[in-house]
Formats: structure tokens, sequence, C-alpha cells
């Protein structure tokens, strides 16, 4: 396998080399799988503590629209400059980040943190995947495949568990635990920024490039108010003043980006001239969809098993193992089998269908939904997981130019990000402006035990079972401190506490149904996918190959000997010749004297038949 270094010379990387080099990738690949699960299994903790659950996609939403909005430029400043620079900083500004993150004292004072922090996270992954492409070929990506599922499965099994232990620690060393969750990945980033320095010292020959700092400008101008409005609808009103001046924001932001991209050509943030390529275009609007329902439908889940089922932080994060058991499987297998046979289309078709299968049945689970039913829901999901998100990643770099895998990847991951950041603020939005109504609805049709509990004296008089008691006493309204602060749960009264969780489940369960129709949407995409032959060519070995023949000139043509012919050649062939022109002479004298109709001419005798 041959590489390039900043001269551009070709060398040879053997297994231990690139070993070291996906050993640098992997640590930061860590972070990020590990910051992604440890927030989601405390972030309820995280929201009770500083009074703002039901502002909790403010915090998701701030760190997915700054990754998602500095992917792409990660991508095309890495393809001009070099890949290693920009690694170091992307793990630079989320240790920054997370450090800040740690010391917040509200949620939106935690949302602006998490925005810093997602500026480095939107480089952690693309940049990853980027290497990897320059490095393995696509045929062989699944010989290594193993130590990238080994990362992330460590990660989906510590995160949750490590988040929820600190969620659920009132206090270590004297700072409280739920801060451990950002404090975490300063050490983790530390080391990585060493290995990293140390270790990847694979990077391409700098080229002259404009920068689309324009396109990046429309971009946020594009996200920011459209996101802003999916976030805070619900509070305004959808068709609100402010809504619609977002709206319209968004929309100019779009065409900007549009016409901006169209006047840069290539040196685009995102070339137009992508979209052209069927490939892409399909993985671009079947990632955005994915990422949508995907992240949108499973943030709820957290929520799901620690108020409606009362687990524990720590204990949400193991009952989430099924669904990174199934991603796992479906990696592993659809690596396995797309490495043998070259083909990569069927997988991210079924996986669309086994998400949407996994979905609608999530949309079923309730109260009293036994926790073996719902792992295996989960599993399904996470195995259709699996089958996706690998082999749209490998069909995009597969499909573009070599030269261009950093801003191919960082493009595919840019609007599976997009899709994640507009689902999770919509999703969540819907469920905090949906689940007021449900939780009455459920306390009006409470059965006869819910009645004789609240008129009994004891209970009604309890100050754990305030907030139900008045609840109820005013129309069965919560107060926008209750769900802002779901802790009283743990203290109330059983009876009493079931139709708010039954309320707050059927709000869920409208998540779930829209999530699962968005994965039929994305299933019917894949299936028009095309089936590109892989190459057996890494990135890195594609564009040495292209410098090479590019700098060497082509290659003269030898004249050819000239054969003289000998003497008796010439002369055979001028008697040849002679003989030839004799006859045809003699042919145009016979013509002369013999009119074309046969008739004789004057003076001449017919010769007897």
């Amino acid at each position: 396998m041959t590489t390039t270094t900043a001269s551009g010379s070709g060398v040879q990387l053997s297994h231990r080399q690139i070993l070291q080099v996906l050993g640098a990738l992997l640590l930061g690949l860590f972070l990020a799988a590990l910051d992604q699960t440890i927030v989601a299994s405390a972030i309820r903790t995280i929201g009770d503590d500083l009074h703002g659950l039901s502002a909790q996609a403010w915090v998701t939403t701030a760190y997915l629209i700054t990754s998602t909005i500095a992917t792409p430029l990660y991508g095309k400043l890495s393809d001009i400059y070099g890949r290693k620079k920009f690694f170091l900083l992307a793990i630079t500004l989320f240790v920054i980040g997370s450090a800040a993150s740690s010391f917040a004292t509200s949620m939106y004072e935690l949302a602006g943190f998490r925005a810093f922090q997602g500026l480095g996270a939107g480089g952690l992954f693309s940049l990853a995947l980027a290497i990897i492409g320059d490095i393995v070929p696509p045929r062989e990506r699944a010989r290594y495949q193993g130590y990238f599922l080994a990362v992330f499965g460590t990660a989906s099994v510590l995160g949750p568990v490590i988040g929820g232990f600190f969620a659920g620690a009132d206090s270590i060393l004297g700072i409280t635990g739920w801060r451990w969750v950002f404090l975490v990945n300063v050490p983790i980033g530390i080391v990585a920024l060493i290995v990293v320095a140390k270790v990847l010292r694979i990077d391409q020959k700098p080229r002259k490039h404009r920068i689309d700092w324009w396109g990046a400008v429309a971009v946020c101008v594009t996200l920011v108010p459209l996101l802003t409005v999916a976030e805070q609808g619900r509070v305004w009103g959808w068709a609100s003043t402010r809504s619609l001046i977002c709206i319209a924001i968004g929309v100019v932001g779009l065409i900007l980006f549009i016409v901006v991209e169209w006047l840069m050509r290539e040196d685009a943030l995102i070339p137009l001239r992508f979209f052209r390529n069927g490939t892409f275009s399909l993985t671009a609007i079947g990632g955005f969809i994915v990422g949508m329902g995907m992240f949108g439908g499973l943030a709820v889940l957290p929520l799901y098993l620690q108020i409606v089922r009362g687990a524990s932080p720590t204990e949400s994060g193991l009952l989430l193992l099924p669904l990174t058991g199934g991603l796992m499987v479906g990696s592993v297998i659809s690596g396995q089998l797309i490495s043998r046979t070259g083909r990569y289309k069927v997988y991210p078709v079924l996986g669309a269908l086994l998400m949407a299968v996994g979905l609608f049945l999530l949309h079923y689970v309730g109260v009293d939904t036994a926790f073996w039913v719902t792992g295996i829901y989960m599993a399904v999901v996470g195995l259709g997981i699996g089958f996706v998100l690998q082999p749209i990643t490998l069909a995009v770099q597969n499909a573009m130019s070599p030269r261009e895998i950093g801003v191919a990847t960082a493009s595919a991951t840019f609007f599976r990000q997009m899709g994640a950041t507009a689902g999770t603020a919509l999703f969540l939005s819907l469920l905090f402006s949906t689940v007021g109504g449900k939780i009455r609805d459920a306390f009006e049709n409470a059965g006869p035990g819910f009645q004789r509990a609240l008129a009994d004296p004891t209970i009604a008089r309890d100050p754990a079972n305030a907030p139900i008691v008045n609840a109820i006493r005013g129309g069965g309204s919560l107060n926008s401190s209750a769900l802002n602060d779901t802790s009283f749960l743990s203290h109330v009264t059983a009876v009493l506490a079931r139709p708010f969780k039954v309320g707050f489940s059927d709000s869920m369960d409208m998540i779930f149904l829209v999530a699962g129709a968005l994965m039929v949407l994305a299933f019917i995409i894949f299936l028009f996918l095309p089936q590109v032959p892989l190459r057996t060519q890494s990135g890195l070995s594609a564009r040495a190959a292209d410098d090479a023949a590019a700098a060497t000139p082509p290659a003269e043509v030898p004249p050819q000997p000239v054969q003289v012919p000998s003497q008796a050649t010439i002369a055979a062939l001028a008697e040849e010749t002679g003989r030839h022109a004799a006859l045809e002479e003699h042919g145009r004298h016979e013509e002369s004297r013999t009119p074309l109709n046969g008739a004789v001419q004057p003076g001449l005798h017919r010769a007897p038949e």
C-alpha cells in the first residue's frame, strides 16, 4: 500500500504503521463517541439540577449546530493543507469546550459551552473517517473495522455507565457529580493530543486554493435561525412574527449559500457538481433523513427509561446496551460481507427497513412494558443503524475523486449531522409541546385507585405529593417547574405518579411513530442507490499515482527504420507499372474508335460476326 509524504513522494505503509495511525485516530473517535453516550444518560440529572429539563434541546442542538457547520470546513481545509494540524485543532477545541461545560450554572450557559465544544467535535468524526479513506482501500477496510467497533463499543458501554455513575453521585472530590461528565474528556483529550502529534505523520502536499468563507457564513445564516425556530416554535407559536422572521432568514441564507457555492466553483465548501453524482446526492438526502429520524427518535429513549420506567441514570445506561449491541453486530456483518463481495447497496436498504420496524415497535412501549421487550426493539434499531452508517460513508468515499476524500466525507457527514440537529430540535420541541396536554388527559382518565389515593388525607397532605395534588386542583395542568425538574417523581406515591408517566409515555409514542415514518422514506431513497465497484487502492495511493503520472513527460515514439527495396524489386515494379500503363493506353485508344452505342464510324468496316 502506498501513500504520500508532505513532499508528495510515495512511501510504503506496513500493517504495523497503519495500526499506529489508527491508534491515534481511535483516541479522537473515542472522545466523540464517549461524549455522545455519556451526556445522554446524564441529561435528565443535569436538567433537573439546573432547573431547565425542557431546555435540554438547546444543550443538544447548540452542540450539533456548531459541529454541523464546522464539519465541511474541516473537510475542505484538510484537503488543501493536510489533515494532521486540523485533527489536532479539533481535539484542542473539544477539550477546552468540555472543561468550560463543567462550570456551567444554567442550561443556556451550558448550551453556549457545548456550542464551543461542537466546533471541535465537527472535525473528530469527519477527519478520522477521511484519514481512514486515505490509508485503507475500500475493499480492505473491513480488515481494520474491528478496531473501530471496539472503540465505539467500549465508548457505548462505558459512556452510559460512567455518565450514570457521575450523574448519580452528589459530589466527587468536592465537585458536583454530573460535572465530571465533561471533565472526564480533559485527560483523555490531552493523551489524544500527545499520541496524534507523535504518531500521525502522513500528510499531503499543500495546494493553492481559495477558502470559501462566505459559504461558511451562509451555512450559519441558514441553520441558526431555522434550528432556533425548531426549538422555540412551541413557545413563540409556529405562525408568530418571530418564527416567520427566522424562517425567512433561513430561506435567504439557503439561497445565498447556493449562489456562493455556484460562484466559487471548485473552491466551494460543498461543490455543486457533487450533486450530479448519483451516489453522493442520494446518500446526502438519505443521510439527512436517517440522521433526523435516528437522533430525533433516540433522543427520547433515556427520558423514557428514567422518567417513565423510573430507572436510575446508571441503570438507563445499561438498559441501552441492546441498542449498542445491535449496532456493533450490524457493523461487523455489513463490513465483512462488503469486504468479501464488494457490494454495499443492500445494507443501507435493509438497515433503513430495520430501523423503521424497530421505531414502529417502540411506538407501542408504555409504562408497563417489560425491559426485555424494550431491549429487543432497541436491538432491532441498533442493527439497522449498523447496516446504514458505515456503508453510506464507504459509498461516498468510493464514488468521489481520491483528491476530494476530505470534503466528500465531511459533506456526507454534514448532511447527516444537519438531519440529526433538525431531528433533535424538532422532536424534543414536539415532545415538550404536547406532554402537558397528554398528562392532563391521563389525569382525567385515571382509574378509581388514583381517585381513592387522592382522597386519602394522609397522601394528599404529604409534601412529596404536592406537585401532583396541586396539578389536580389546578385543573390537571402541571406548571413549568414540574416539567423542568422531574426529580419529584422518585418521591411521589406510585399511584399518583402513574398518570404523569402515562402522559410522558404517550407523547414519546408519537415521536417514535414519526421517526419510523422517516425511516420508511429513507428506505425508498436507498433503493435507488447506485452500486459502484469498490476501489482496491487507498486514497493516498491513488493521489500518488496521479501525481507521478502528471510529473512524467510523455514518452517519445522512436522513429521506425525505413526498408529500402532491392534493385531486383525496383526493376520488377517498374516492369509491372509499364505493363499496366500500356494496357490503359490501349484501352483508351479502342474507346476513341468505337462509339458508345456500338455503330460503325464512316470509313470503317465492321468486323464479320
